[in-house]
């Protein structure tokens, strides 16, 4: 499995004012809006994203991990007895996906684009 990329997601109450805030200050534009996440970049790649409550999960995320193999993800998961907080899923928007909480409380997404 290797690791495609890494955002931090940031749980936000007024969506719209978090975007507008962040793109003013930092430069970033929108490169993906599902009305409830909006994801920010700038030209290099560097990302961030915004939420108010996951569509599909119980709990938002602290930080969404891209890998190129999210079975094998999962099953490493699985095998260090991880608490899995949403299920393997494969979600209506393209990606497929599980969340996991770490140790510390931290709610780790695991996804791959499908």
């Amino acid at each position: 499995m290797r690791i495609e990329r890494i955002v931090p997601n940031l749980t936000v109450a007024d969506l719209p004012r978090a975007v507008r805030e962040h793109t003013e200050i930092l430069g970033l534009a929108v490169v993906m809006d599902h009305g409830w996440i909006v994801t920010l970049a700038d030209d290099s790649g560097h990302q961030l994203s915004l939420l108010t409550q996951d569509a599909t999960a119980p709990v938002n995320p602290d930080v969404s991990i891209f890998v190129d193999d999210v079975d094998a993800a999962y099953d490493s998961a699985l095998t260090a007895a991880a608490e899995i907080v949403h299920p393997l899923t494969v979600e209506e928007w393209g990606v497929t996906r599980f969340f996991y909480r770490d140790s510390s409380g931290r709610v780790v997404n695991v996804g791959t684009h499908t």
